[in-house]
């Protein structure tokens, strides 16, 4: 069966004839790749044969969902070799942010957020007004082709409102602070969001991929219960309704602090829980993970640091084991969050057995 049916099947709750193994390896092969480093066997070969040799499916296709601005202006230049420079000049101001690459320059951080005070937020409140979102089926069908029966169609999207404010747009402290000093004028600001979000969300709606990420980044330490339960789950909630409506599945990134959110995991109504990560890299036991989700789908689950050489191998049988033993066949095992630049080619390598043997063992081999 091809990993594409065997997906669908996992979120439709059918049995899907055994684990599918989705180790998200694209930064690591990257990185690998740029540094000279990949193992021997790769020097000249694409992802897909990466893939294709640890016999895994790909999760995540190029993100289709296109922006476009009626009345603002946005440039984009690189300051030097790792900064990178974005700014909106609208009819009623303008915002600068400046993004710090690492990695190669395949991952950024930011060193200037876009909204540095209150009245940079009704800039901001104009360019989310302003914005028209499109889907780009080109787009897609190159990734459909690259891709093939390897995993489903699905991407993730852009973050709920406060989400957005605090990873984005303005940072941490910025954002807590000025929900304690500025309430009236942040819930203007989550209005004029969701409005926004509400116009990209019914893109995504009319697309034809079948499964879509709330790529949150969720992490208790920086969204207790109290703005959890308050901001985000009524967004995940009537996002969730129309997506059912239509057929489609979600599931949500959580991939940091995740104690405190236990109790609130299937208020969510989401599908899925993707990149959560138990201990020693986590806060929760892969045993508490479970009894949490209950019948939800896990995406990922293998605690990212166990791949590195300085942890026993036994310990990721042991951890890949148990997490196949107590989700399966609600399961698509991976990394949460993904493999670390420096993982042997050779830990991969052994989930792929594991994988193998379990699945043999379904098939009475």
């Amino acid at each position: 069966m091809a990993f594409r049916e065997m997906i669908l099947k996992v979120f439709r709750g059918d049995e899907p004839g055994g684990v599918i193994w989705q180790p998200r390896i694209e930064f690591w092969f990257w990185v690998n790749q740029r540094r000279d480093t990949l193992p021997p066997q790769f020097k000249t070969a694409t992802l897909e044969d990466v893939y294709d040799d640890l016999n895994a499916s790909i999760r995540y296709f190029t993100n289709p969902i296109r922006v476009r601005y009626k009345n603002v202006k946005h440039n984009v230049y690189w300051a030097d070799d790792v900064h990178l420079v974005q700014t909106w000049e609208a009819p009623i101001g303008s915002l600068r942010e400046v993004l710090r690459f690492t990695h190669y320059n395949l991952s950024a951080y930011p060193e200037e957020y876009r909204v540095k005070d209150i009245n940079d937020l009704k800039v901001l409140e104009f360019i989310l007004q302003d914005v028209e979102y499109y889907f780009d089926e080109e787009a897609l069908q190159r990734d459909l082709e690259r891709v093939g029966d390897r995993g489903v169609p699905q991407c993730f999207f852009s973050r709920s409102p406060l989400q957005e404010l605090i990873v984005t747009y303005m940072g941490f402290e910025n954002a807590i602070y000025a929900l304690q000093d500025y309430p009236m004028e942040m819930e203007h600001y989550f209005r004029i969001a969701e409005e926004s979000l509400d116009r990209m969300l019914d893109v995504v709606i009319a697309s034809p991929m079948p499964i879509f990420n709330f790529g949150e980044n969720i992490d208790a330490s920086l969204d207790p219960p109290s703005l959890f339960t308050k901001y985000h789950i009524p967004y995940y909630q009537k996002w969730n309704a129309k997506f059912k409506k239509v057929g489609k599945f979600t599931h949500i990134h959580m991939d940091g602090s995740l104690k405190p959110l236990l109790p609130y995991l299937k208020e969510t109504h989401c599908d899925g829980i993707e990149a959560a990560t138990p201990i020693p890299q986590g806060d929760v036991t892969i045993e508490e993970l479970k009894e949490a989700m209950g019948n939800l789908v896990l995406l990922d689950g293998i605690p990212a640091i166990l791949f590195l050489p300085h942890y026993p191998e036994e310990e990721l049988i042991k951890t890949t084991e148990r997490i196949i033993e107590l989700f399966y066949p609600r399961l698509i095992l991976g990394v949460s969050d993904e493999p670390p630049p420096d993982t042997p080619y050779e830990r991969l390598k052994l989930v792929s057995q594991i994988v193998e043997r379990f699945n043999q063992s379904l098939k009475g081999g």
